[in-house]
């Protein structure tokens, strides 16, 4: 890449609107559970996205279900995830993803924008992620703008619901990372510009346990406990946290009247493991607890849930992609480092897919999921400039 194409781009970044967008975006309340305002989000954005020249189509949510508090099961409504296919039939081709949602309801009281100085905006989904979905989509005109374009196609899927873990969108990131050389997110990164490298897993757990109901004085012992069998049911799956697997069993739920013996209780509990091998390990831990205790107990046990988001190592192709990335934040001025995390986001599901991914190329920030969530401003032009950059050198090298 020549010195003046590389400037043609920087200078191209400078002049889009990042700023503008992002609070225009997170004006719009886009919380999971509110399809009005995913709706609206989503035809924003694939309005501004339609500025790319590719095919722009927003794509029905798979069906994903969830356990109530009466233990019955119901289909969820999600919002519409968008996608748009620039040159599909590029020798070379990418992954950009990011989400719509956020993880604030359309009642929470956290709504509205401030700057806490000239380079600090506060604001719902400001960095979590508006201001990455801004950014992004300024690197991509910036590289469509330049004369190495024609030699990378792309895709860029925006979902609706990766704040409750991508259930209605996991297939559709799986069929999109197919057959691609990289993969960038733009979850935000550290307000000091560190990255998320290795990342564990996740896995949650509904473990609906039906009892039978007796009198609490008259007759106790003609029913069957359920909050007794779910409490022991936590404290057999807690005992297999180890090194390289979390354990947190989050709620019990279920429960009557004092003088009632409790019929159903649900269990909802979490897993972080680090490895497939702790995948195995704690599925095996939930199959003999789910059975041990349904003997014990004599009550009937639904398991319900999966490891969702299975770890994210830094195998040999994300190295590569991390070390790109350290190179042209380098040429940038910017010093680029990254640290394992015990978070997850969609990018454990590309990495699953065998794509090299780095997933915190978003604008700098913090305290996101509460109400002191901020973006640094500066980092929107910084931030976009290193995924254009990036995306050229793949672009001329035909890969990592």
């Amino acid at each position: 890449m020549t010195e003046t194409t590389e400037a043609a781009i920087l200078e191209h970044v400078r002049d889009e609107p990042m700023l503008e967008h992002t609070r225009a975006w997170a004006a719009i309340n886009s919380g999971t559970r509110n399809l009005a305002g995913l709706k609206a989000m989503a035809a924003t954005l694939a309005d501004a996205y339609s500025a790319l020249p590719g095919e722009v189509a927003l794509i029905d949510a798979a069906p994903a279900t969830s356990v109530a508090s009466d233990g019955n099961v119901s289909t969820l409504d999600h919002g519409r995830h968008l996608v748009v296919r620039v040159r599909p039939d590029a020798p070379v081709r990418m992954l950009f993803t990011g989400h719509m949602d956020t993880v604030y309801p359309v009642d929470h009281p956290f709504q509205n924008q401030t700057f806490l100085d000239p380079n600090t905006l506060n604001g719902p989904g400001v960095a979590d992620m508006k201001g990455g979905l801004a950014l992004l989509l300024a690197a991509l005109k910036a590289v469509e703008a330049s004369p190495l374009a024609s030699r990378i196609g792309y895709d860029v899927m925006i979902n609706s619901d990766e704040e409750t873990g991508s259930f209605s969108s996991s297939m559709l990131i799986a069929e999109l990372a197919r057959g691609k050389v990289a993969a960038m997110t733009y979850e935000p990164a550290l307000a000091d510009g560190t990255l998320a490298g290795a990342r564990g897993g996740t896995g949650n757990f509904s473990l609906v346990v039906h009892g039978k109901s007796a009198h609490a004085g008259r007759n106790p012992d003609d029913g069957r406990n359920a909050i007794v069998a779910a409490s022991d049911l936590a404290v057999r799956l807690f005992a297999a946290k180890e090194d390289g697997l979390a354990v947190n069993p989050a709620r019990i739920e279920g429960g009557g009247p004092n003088n009632v013996v409790p019929d159903l209780a649900i269990l909802r509990i979490n897993f972080r493991p680090s490895s497939p091998e702790a995948i195995a390990r704690a599925q095996a831990a939930i199959d003999a607890a789910v059975a041990e205790v349904g003997t014990a107990r004599d009550v009937r046990i639904e398991a319900h849930g999966s490891f969702n988001r299975p770890p994210k190592p830094i195998d040999d192709g994300a190295a590569k992609l991390f070390d790109l990335v350290k190179q042209v934040g380098a040429g940038l001025g910017l010093a680029i480092g990254w640290k394992a995390t015990g978070g997850v986001c969609d990018g454990n599901n590309i990495a699953a897919a065998g794509v090299p991914v780095v997933d915190t190329m978003g604008a700098r920030g913090g305290a996101i999921h509460s109400a002191d969530e901020f973006l640094l401003v500066d980092s929107l032009a910084e931030r976009a400039a290193l995924s254009a950059l990036t995306i050229m050198r793949i672009a001329e090298k035909g890969g990592l």
